[in-house]
């Protein structure tokens, strides 16, 4: 007789006490890690994924657990793995959190897995079904060749995006980023068929490209996204994406008209600020270089096939005063970017910025674990050199304020309408901009959250994920 099965039980923890950057529904991604620990569990296990973007938790009997999180919501995940370490059900906790703060993983769950998974996880489930799970183990950096496929029909079917991977690693070393700590400092290239072959299994026809920068940086990587879009193109996958890039993206023409029509309808610039002393200061080498007068020229050539710009921008940066954010909020508005993230500067463990505040004794959100649940790019978390904390949250939500009010929010739809010529740009850009607005206030009881169909009476349009 073959032996019982077992069952592991897959969680994704949501951040409860505030969504921070865990926006609404409409505009979240399913943890592909979670997806990838699925198709590498042996077929003698039944999986099951609890994902609080849409449940709940509540316990379930289970052989293991398999949990993920984020800084901002690994207290959530070690509140749930204690509810199973009381009832001797063994936990295991990885992704971005746990591989920066291993020590006090180890504290408060059975296993912690450091780094990429795939190099262990089979060693992992092999020595729990000995009875002999180790307290950590580290994976490896392996070749993005015949990666493993996340098993994307776990997801909830309610994900309006699927996601995908097609590059890991980034050789920039920004200050407040921990990509590079986590995933390696040069970019590892999963080869474009298999890219193909994944992208024609989905079931979704809108989809986000997690790479940290889909375009990479030099002629290989450049070539190899012309590869990939004209593979789209060529098979006749016809999706509707968008992805995050360096200022780079608009540097080859060839580049930007193939990602139009392989379906780009959007694309992540990670400007973070205008000022050039700034950009040095964290590490922006790239931004820095170019110098904001050449953003528009950016924007411009993007704007020209069709593609909308998503930037995204820090505030309450080391050297920012009320006036630096308010001219930030200036130029934002004034410039041509059609959707806009901005977030609070913060430290997150496992960067270089965390580090320094640490040693500096300027993080005063520090009682750890639980004071993770705030480290979610919406509040204020340390000491700020030239503003108490009063001031600099203050002036935060009123730059904000400035940024996401319905009346700017109308100009930049109308104006992405002009500049970029596609209804189709428009309505994505305008919808990230009102989920972010809902974000921004949804604890402003006087403002309604609002939607396209609020403002323009628009209804039935099948082109928005944001609907």
């Amino acid at each position: 007789m073959p032996g019982k099965r077992k069952r592991l039980l897959l969680i994704n923890p949501l951040n409860s006490s505030t969504k921070g950057l865990i926006i609404h529904k409409q505009v979240i991604y399913p943890p592909l890690g979670l997806g990838i620990i699925a198709t590498l569990t042996p077929d003698n296990w039944d999986v099951e994924l609890i994902d609080e973007n849409f449940n709940q938790f509540e316990f379930e009997e289970a052989d293991l657990v398999a949990l993920t999180a984020l800084t901002s919501s690994v207290t959530r995940a070690y509140e749930i793995a204690d509810i199973y370490r009381k009832k001797n059900i063994p936990t295991v906790l990885g992704g971005i959190h746990a591989s920066m703060m291993p020590d006090e993983a180890v504290e408060l769950v059975d296993s912690v897995v450091v780094g990429e998974v795939e190099s262990v996880w089979k060693n992992l489930i092999d020595d729990f079904e000995r009875g002999e799970l180790k307290r950590q183990y580290y994976g490896k950096l392996l070749s993005m060749e015949n990666a493993v496929r996340p098993m994307h029909e776990i997801f909830h079917e309610d994900y309006k995006f699927a996601s995908i991977q097609t590059t890991r690693g980034c050789p920039m070393n920004c200050e407040f980023c921990s990509v590079h700590t986590f995933n390696g400092s040069s970019y590892r290239l999963r080869p474009v068929d298999e890219v193909l072959d994944e992208l024609e299994s989905l079931r979704h026809n809108m989809v986000y490209f997690v790479d940290d920068n889909l375009i990479g940086y030099g002629k290989r990587s450049q070539e190899r996204a012309i590869e990939l879009f004209k593979g789209i193109i060529k098979r006749g996958i016809r999706i509707e994406w968008f992805c995050s890039a360096s200022m780079n993206f608009a540097d080859n023409e060839e580049v930007l008209k193939l990602a139009s029509e392989a379906g780009c309808r959007m694309v992540l610039l990670g400007i973070e600020s205008e000022r050039i002393d700034q950009l040095q200061n964290m590490n922006k080498k790239l931004n820095a270089k170019m110098g904001v007068d050449s953003y528009e020229d950016v924007f411009r050539k993007i704007h020209n096939h069709g593609i909308a710009v998503l930037g995204a921008f820090i505030y309450g940066l080391q050297s920012d005063t009320p006036s630096t954010m308010s001219d930030r909020t200036t130029y934002i508005n004034n410039a041509s970017i059609d959707a806009v993230q901005a977030t609070v500067l913060t430290p997150l463990p496992g960067t270089r910025l965390f580090d320094q505040m640490a040693k500096d004794g300027k993080i005063v959100l520090n009682n750890y674990p639980e004071d993770w649940q705030h480290y979610h790019f919406g509040k204020v978390v340390f000491k700020h050199d030239l503003m108490d904390h009063k001031t600099i949250t203050t002036e935060i939500s009123n730059n904000w304020d400035k940024l996401y009010n319905e009346n700017t929010l109308k100009k930049k739809f109308i104006r992405t309408l002009k500049q970029t010529k596609s209804p189709v740009a428009g309505i994505w850009s305008y919808g990230s901009n009102l989920q972010y607005y809902n974000l921004v206030f949804e604890k402003d009881d006087s403002r309604p959250h609002i939607n396209l169909t609020d403002i323009f009476g628009l209804h039935d349009v099948k082109d928005s994920p944001f609907m």
